[in-house]
């Protein structure tokens, strides 16, 4: 399912029916789909071990030990790293696809008794877990033609509902995607299956946002993207995004890390929290879209000047630690 490539931060609360906008952030920081059946434990790469975790509106973001919350800085580099990153490219810059006008992907935070409403899947129901979903009819959506990402974080039931080309309708949503996630689980999504993501990964936790960069510490991966990858996926992944069998390309999943080594005295700010993180906690590759953008939610307090200085950071400056066997299409 090959695709191209969050909280719109409001000034004031809007109460609705429950409804909350506004980001809290605590800590470091009748459809026709088919519900997902019981789904295997996470997997996580050698030497790689338990952050302090993520909380977001008194929710942990995925438990402690979750792989997108697992420290990598001194898991193996894989043997396979030079050939990936060459493929994704040695010359090309990181660069923040998030700022503080529209630009990112925005999450919406609602209530424990937010009403539920009808969720139809127009392209890939069959992999998609039914509605309806507790999602506001005036939830912010991805801005540009291209993924459209709804997303909404449930307090009290601590429950993620993403959505993948959603437009809305009189009485609710329709996608082409769409999956649910218990926060307080590893759960993944069933073999094989997308998600919200080419990748069948949730979207909300490798999202960087401006709260928990204010706290000087993110303390999970990021969620990055690539031109190009192979018809394999390693774990958390759970889906493959393009009919290419050449094993130069990355797969889905791909965990990468700013090299230990890479200086960080000639940075400031924002940028520098964000390029720490890289080292601890690295990137995620979960979608098909531009070389090196990291994903952030758009935010009033991200500074803009202080983001472009990740372009400054170069492909070669990272390496792809062991993310275990591959799965092939």
């Amino acid at each position: 399912m090959p695709r191209w490539a969050t909280v719109v931060i409001l000034a004031a609360l809007l109460v609705a029916g429950g409804v909350v906008a506004l980001l809290v952030e605590r800590g470091g920081s009748g459809g026709t789909g088919r519900a997902a059946g019981p789904r295997p434990p996470t997997t996580t790469a050698a030497a790689s071990r338990p952050g302090p975790g993520t909380v977001l509106a008194g929710c942990p973001v995925l438990p402690a030990d979750n792989a997108f919350n697992r420290d990598v800085s001194r898991a193996p580099v894989d043997p396979r790293s030079a050939v990936w990153l060459r493929s994704i490219g040695l010359d090309g810059h990181l660069h923040a696809g998030f700022a503080s006008t529209f630009h990112g992907i925005p999450f919406t935070i609602v209530g424990p008794g937010r009403r539920r409403v009808p969720i139809r899947f127009d392209a890939y129901g069959y992999e998609s877990d039914p509605g309806p979903y507790p999602i506001p009819l005036d939830a912010p959506v991805e801005r540009g033609t291209g993924d459209r990402h709804v997303i909404v974080l449930q307090r009290g039931t601590c429950r993620l509902y993403e959505l993948f080309g959603a437009r809305r309708t009189h009485e609710g949503w329709l996608a082409s995607s769409g999956a649910t996630w218990d926060l307080r689980s590893n759960a993944l999504r069933p073999k094989g299956w997308t998600s919200a993501d080419a990748a069948g990964l949730p979207i909300l936790p490798g999202l960087a946002r401006a709260g928990e960069v204010a706290t000087g510490r993110i303390t999970h991966a990021l969620r990055f993207t690539t031109p190009r990858t192979q018809r394999a996926y390693v774990a958390p992944a759970r889906h493959l995004a393009t009919p290419d069998t050449d094993p130069d390309l990355p797969p889905m999943g791909l965990r990468v890390r700013l090299k230990a080594g890479y200086p960080l005295a000639g940075f400031h700010g924002q940028a520098k929290v964000i390029l720490q993180a890289l080292k601890t906690y690295g990137l995620i590759l979960a979608d098909n879209g531009p070389a090196w953008h990291v994903t952030g939610a758009p935010d009033p307090r991200w500074d803009d000047a202080d983001l472009r200085q990740l372009d400054r950071v170069r492909g070669s400056a990272f390496e792809a630690v062991q993310s275990g066997p591959l799965t092939t299409g």
